[in-house]
């Protein structure tokens, strides 16, 4: 690997150099070949990846750490945070010169840790590398995971359950609540750290009139961007605390996720969330209200003469999310329905189709699949309501029959490229962490190999339980905080 230490040359204050401590019993899980690639590990280093996706192993061009970040959790504030169970290890330069951290969890308590225990269970890790790898392969931006080891050692959660690490790779781990933890405890550093960010990572708003406005807008933009996609393929976060985005617009921190299955825009996945504030359809709203707060860590950069009219133009730049997510909602919902993004109908076509899956209760993801192989007879079927579903084809269609063949074409293949076969349903994810825990990885790799291409039909591989949701009489799997 290229190793670049960007991170450790900041203000010590703002991390807490630490060795990880090994699990007993580390134990192969499963490994991201192709990611290593990229990354450019060595043939040595894909040979030592247990040891290295264990803790066992750190390189001596990066010394790990943990690093301190605030936030606020469920709109509340939280105070002092930090990577609790984390360590970022090192941070490389892979092949296409992108700078990408690689962060060890479950590698043991940190000052941060506070009543935890710095480790993570099978359980979770499963959960975040099948997820990381399923939101990259559907193109979202997203972290992912080199691999992921297991252990003989017990840890205790609602019972005892198997202690694992992961390997996860992100092109950023500094969150929101890096800068409300600057400005709550550190203000001095507040200048030097944005600099930072946008020399690493928003370099082209150096040369901008005004490089923190600019730099700004592009988290803005990235983050609307983001969430667009999550909600065109019906992923829910579920913990969207300001602690848990980071500044680069790519997901990060997998725990109580889901994939949509029957449409309910009300969907909440994380059954700790008892309010429902980060259902499905909130995200945009709590995405909104989360660069809001980062916003407001921005103004003391302002002069003491400038700092109402510095607020207004940071104002100003909030007003890009709501522009940014609805054209990347409305041109990717279009792309998804086989529609042409500039007739006027084709969205208002694309709702009324949203309102027959969430009034029937229709599987999101299978339904767009037989919208694209024009299997109209079987939707129909499973709706109730006929009159609506036929209002909705006389419109989908009288939209089409007016296009010509060539884009017709190039419309049928967009669609095929914007609706995934498979997404990783909770249902998938529980059958292999509990074949996982009886020491059978077999399924983690069918699922791994599966949503590593969600829009090819693969027969060999597919099994009924992929392309649908549990029957109505059998109970959903929730998921919690509980990692």
């Amino acid at each position: 690997m290229q190793f670049i230490s960007r991170y450790p040359s900041l203000d010590p204050r703002l991390y807490h150099p630490q060795l990880p401590r090994p699990l007993i019993g580390a134990k192969a899980g499963h490994f991201n070949h192709a990611l290593a690639d990229e990354l450019n590990w060595s043939a040595e280093e894909k040979q030592q990846w247990v040891e290295i996706c264990s803790g066992q192993k750190t390189f001596a061009e990066f010394n790990p750490l943990a690093m301190v970040y605030a936030g606020h959790q469920f709109g509340q504030w939280a105070g002092q945070l930090g990577d609790g169970r984390g360590l970022l290890i090192a941070q490389v330069q892979a092949r296409n010169g992108q700078v990408i951290d690689l962060h060890l969890k479950g590698a043991g308590k940190t000052p941060y840790s506070r009543m935890g225990d710095g480790r993570a269970v099978l359980r979770s890790v499963i959960r975040e590398y099948l997820a990381g790898h399923a939101l990259t392969a559907l193109g979202i931006p997203s972290s992912n995971a080199v691999g992921f080891t297991t252990s003989t050692q017990p840890i205790q959660r609602e019972s005892m359950e198997m202690g694992a690490m992961m390997l996860r790779s992100s092109d950023s781990h500094i969150r929101l609540g890096h800068f409300e933890w600057i400005n709550q405890y550190a203000p001095d550093l507040l200048p030097e750290f944005v600099q930072q960010c946008i020399t690493w990572h928003y370099p082209e708003c150096l040369t901008a009139e005004q490089p923190i406005l600019a730099f700004a807008e592009q988290v803005i933009k990235r983050t609307a961007c983001m969430i667009a996609k999550w909600q065109l393929c019906g992923f829910a976060h579920g913990v969207m605390n300001t602690d848990n985005l980071n500044i680069t617009g790519s997901t990060l921190d997998f725990g109580p996720y889901g994939f949509m299955e029957r449409f309910r825009p009300n969907w909440i996945n994380n059954h700790s969330d008892h309010h429902g504030r980060y259902s499905y359809q909130q995200q945009p709203s709590v995405g909104h209200w989360n660069l809001w707060v980062w916003l407001n860590n921005l103004i003391p950069l302002a002069s003491a003469e400038d700092k109402e009219h510095f607020k207004q133009q940071l104002a100003e730049c909030l007003k890009h999310f709501e522009t940014s997510f609805v054209e990347h909602y409305r041109i990717g919902m279009c792309e998804k329905m086989g529609l042409p993004a500039f007739h006027k109908d084709s969205f208002d076509c694309a709702l009324a189709f949203l309102n027959i899956l969430q009034s029937e209760q229709l599987d999101y993801s299978q339904s767009f699949i037989r919208l694209q192989q024009q299997d109209y007879t079987a939707l129909r079927d499973d709706c109730l309501n006929l009159r609506q579903f036929d209002d909705f084809l006389s419109l989908f269609q009288q939209i089409r029959q007016h296009l010509d063949p060539d884009s017709l074409d190039a419309l049928d293949t967009a669609m095929q490229q914007a609706n995934p076969r498979y997404i990783l349903r909770n249902h998938m994810a529980q059958t292999a962490i509990t074949l996982a825990e009886q020491g059978d990885f077999s399924e983690v790799e069918r699922l791994f190999q599966l949503l590593s291409q969600p829009y090819s039909h693969q027969k060999e591989r597919e099994r009924s339980a992929d392309i649908g949701p549990l029957a109505s009489d059998q109970a959903e799997v929730m998921v919690s905080c509980s990692s």
